[in-house]
């Protein structure tokens, strides 16, 4: 089989050419602040790795109508839909077309670099995507404006979600309804914002000096979506039913764990809250009529902020970053109810 060629990028011709990644730009869009000296040494460069640069960083000198990116690892799940929709009520008012790319769930990181290689897009927008040292060298080799959702990075704009925290109001919440023995249905491929919650609700418990007993902390077997679906959901209660033990309360990792689980409980016959408490994260639409407790994260608004942002570094290119880390809030409904206590 042969290997698949990687695109050579504006990074590597810097490199090669020991010049910086702004120098290769200036020389790409023939401006006169170069000497013939630096252009020669750029332009040997480019013939010798055979570059073919891309035509964004013409097309944002000439402010063209651009081709905005979203990277996102599905755009089939709530969460992501909730947050692409404020994007794309907020681009309504820019002169931009956009292009959804999922990197997919399985292996989001070979996914995300290829995107990058392919060098397409004109500005981009980041959801959940971590950016490791090969993204941020494939981003900063393009030199086009990026903002990121969930996730962070000191050298962009970003708007994190605290997931730490929405982790730990789920365990007080839990607790200060009275429940002693909680649970957690986790993902079953661990993400950043999946350890961060589960952080956040351990360290709730061992504030208010509340026994964790790791078994009641299980997953479903669907690997679809890294575990965050109904189906993960409504397997790890079948997983408490094998084990004949039942926390009295339940944290989902997310909204549609929680959903899978809902049912499973429903047709064990337990009813919910009066024998078993849950609840999720995210605050989807959905979670209203069920009448589950959740953590909500204002995806859409978060969207619409992100996109606003990115209209001013196209416009105005300015040099200083926002950086923001959200605070989610506890939304209690009756499903977490302890109608015991």
């Amino acid at each position: 089989m042969k290997s698949k060629n990687k695109k050579i990028t504006i990074y590597q011709v810097a490199q090669r050419a020991g010049v910086a990644i702004s120098t290769v730009s200036r020389v790409l869009n023939n401006s006169p602040n170069v000497s013939e000296k630096t252009k020669e040494k750029v332009n040997d460069a480019i013939r010798e790795l055979n570059f073919r640069p891309q035509v964004s960083a013409r097309k944002l000198a000439s402010r063209e109508p651009q081709m905005l990116a979203i990277a996102v690892p599905s755009f089939t799940t709530p969460y992501y839909n909730e947050v692409l929709k404020g994007v794309k009520d907020e681009i309504q008012d820019m002169d931009l077309d956009i292009v959804i790319y999922n990197t997919g769930s399985k292996n989001p990181k070979e996914g995300v670099e290829n995107f990058f290689d392919r060098g397409t897009a004109d500005a981009v927008i980041t959801i959940s995507i971590d950016i490791t040292e090969t993204v941020h060298h494939q981003l900063q080799s393009s030199e086009i404006p990026i903002v990121l959702i969930g996730s962070s990075h000191p050298d962009y704009n970003y708007f994190e979600l605290n997931n730490r925290k929405g982790g730990f109001l789920a365990g007080e919440h839990l607790i200060k309804q009275g429940f002693e023995r909680l649970g957690m249905i986790r993902p079953f491929k661990n993400t950043s914002s999946s350890q961060e919650r589960e952080a956040g609700f351990l360290e709730a418990l061992k504030e208010f000096k509340m026994p964790i007993e790791k078994k009641l902390f299980v997953s479903g077997d669907t690997t679809k979506h890294a575990g965050y679906t109904e189906e993960a959901g409504f397997e790890a209660i079948y997983k408490y039913d094998q084990m004949g033990d039942f926390p009295d309360a339940i944290f989902c990792s997310n909204d549609t764990q929680a959903i899978g689980a809902y049912h499973a409980l429903t047709k064990l016959g337990m009813r919910i809250p009066e024998d078993i408490a849950i609840m999720g994260y995210d605050n989807i639409k959905f979670t209203k009529y069920l009448d589950l407790t959740t953590i909500d994260q204002k995806m859409y608004s978060v969207g619409v902020t992100a996109t606003r942002r990115l209209a001013e570094i196209i416009r105005h290119d300015p040099k200083e970053k926002i950086q923001t880390v959200l605070d989610p809030i506890l939304v209690p409904r009756n499903s977490s109810k302890n109608v015991k206590a």
